[in-house]
């Protein structure tokens, strides 16, 4: 089997073009086109159907798409650790779990861990690898990680609460949810105001100020712009320092958690483990 033609094919795959995808791999598109053609020959099947817009993957298609996947995925982790500094532990976490809970922690680390290397890497979504032995993820979810090459527990409840500046006018403690949602309200990605609001009917949403991040939105609230709702584990520095006070606390409990996993195959390194209960110490 051509390993060249394969990877030409989950780029296609994955983009859904074969002229972008033919720009990422800085080819033509003819030749990408002919190692998809000469695929779908040794194969014996067809794996792309052209059409105007880009083309689309057969059944057969989606069987090799998600095979060169797990494939990939699989060397992503044999190979994450090749060559790196026995003392670094890398981090997988969102972008504002890292600003908002693990920045403030950073010299509580070093002082308990300080042969460690610690290095960050954030996302969007869960890895679709597995973690190498030297990695570790922190990631909201409904269950524990599925993953069978994975060590997973259960960190804390994401429970939400809505928060603002103390200098933030707003109507006097306790504050209903209807007259919550009439406030200046600053929004993530998870949209969580706009669901209450369809949820409940209430409130009006010109007033909606919308942000990619949800420590943006948190920093917009400590700058007094409004009202930031947000899991209480990432407000709870800004709550102890005082830039931030509760407006509102969600009643309604959430089956989501914090999870964090690690890989099983560490080589019985104790040193993972004891971080991962340092950072579960750390939500208790």
């Amino acid at each position: 089997m051509n390993l060249n033609a394969l990877r030409v094919f989950s780029v296609v795959a994955s983009h859904g073009n074969l002229q972008r995808a033919a720009e990422d791999l800085n080819l033509s598109r003819g030749a990408v086109s002919q190692r998809i053609k000469q695929l779908e020959i040794e194969l014996g099947v067809v794996l792309l159907v052209r059409g105007a817009r880009g083309v689309s993957l057969t059944p057969e298609g989606e069987r090799c798409h998600a095979a060169m996947e797990n494939a990939l995925a699989i060397l992503d982790t044999a190979f994450v650790s090749i060559g790196e500094d026995g003392n670094r532990i890398t981090l997988h976490l969102g972008s504002s779990t890292a600003t908002k809970w693990l920045m403030p922690r950073m010299d509580a680390f070093a002082a308990k861990f300080p042969n460690a290397s610690l290095a960050t890497q954030v996302h969007e979504q869960v890895l679709a690898r597995s973690l190498g032995r030297s990695e570790i993820a922190i990631w909201p979810g409904k269950a524990h990680d599925t993953n069978i090459a994975h060590a997973s527990r259960r960190l804390t409840d994401i429970s939400l609460i809505a928060v603002c500046s103390p200098d933030f006018l707003r109507p006097d403690w306790p504050m209903g949810l209807e007259t919550l949602l009439t406030l200046p309200l600053l929004q993530d990605a998870h949209r969580r105001w706009e669901k209450l609001i369809h949820e409940t009917g209430y409130g009006d949403t010109h007033k909606l100020l919308n942000f990619d991040r949800s420590a943006l939105a948190l920093d917009a609230a400590i700058g007094g712009h409004g009202v930031a709702i947000a899991p209480t584990y990432m407000v709870e520095n800004d709550l102890r320092s005082k830039k931030l006070v509760v407006v509102w606390v969600d009643p309604d409990p959430s089956d989501d958690g914090l999870y964090i996993s690690w890989s099983k195959d560490h080589l019985g390194q104790t040193r993972i483990k004891r971080i991962v209960d340092w950072i579960a110490s750390e939500f208790e």
